[in-house]
């Protein structure tokens, strides 16, 4: 027995929600989940290259909370299917993660520039996505109900990953970027 990977049901430009209900695919809703998802992938591709246990530890949870936020958004208000969540704790956890980050790091006193090693390029692209899917889910918000906790997660996924690219830099020895507004031009 095989399972296609395609079901060519998205060819009209739509695609379902959790309750089977089929919206644009350029729906504020979708937009919510998918950039959510692309913040995700990021995550996991800077994963890839961590070693840190603690980092990779908190990377993962993470990336499983924000399937949990993908979820969440991708189900409409009323909808039966009460699939899983994001909890008040699992937002306080990432503002422990990123104090014990921060201790580490210690306090930010310039403006960082994305960069430093590998992971904290990935990391800081992820942030980046990251902001996006905020700005998405509060558009989402703005016409329909959207989860509080899911909206405080995704607001502190940001700052967790900007804490978590300068917590990569310091465990692989390379520094962070800080912004140099007079910097010199190169020789050519």
């Amino acid at each position: 027995m095989s399972s296609a990977i395609y079901t060519r049901t998205g060819d009209d430009g739509s695609t379902s929600l959790v309750d089977g209900s089929r919206v644009s695919k350029t729906s504020f809703r979708v937009e919510a989940y998918g950039t959510v998802d692309e913040a995700n992938s990021w995550i996991g591709a800077a994963r890839a290259f961590v070693s840190d246990p603690l980092l990779e530890r908190c990377l993962e949870f993470v990336q499983h909370r924000f399937y949990n936020a993908s979820s969440n958004l991708a189900t409409p208000p009323g909808c039966e299917f009460a699939g899983p969540g994001i909890a008040d704790e699992d937002v306080i956890w990432m503002e422990e993660a990123i104090d014990v980050f921060e201790k580490r790091t210690g306090a930010l006193k310039d403006f960082v520039v994305p960069g430093g090693c590998r992971e904290a390029g990935f990391l800081h692209v992820a942030r980046t996505v990251c902001r996006r899917a905020e700005r998405s889910i509060l558009k989402l918000a703005d016409q329909e109900e959207v989860d509080e906790r899911v909206r405080r997660f995704v607001n502190r996924g940001s700052d967790f990953l900007f804490a978590a690219a300068r917590y990569a830099n310091v465990v692989s020895e390379a520094s962070d970027v800080h912004w140099d507004k007079d910097l010199p031009r190169p020789s050519l």
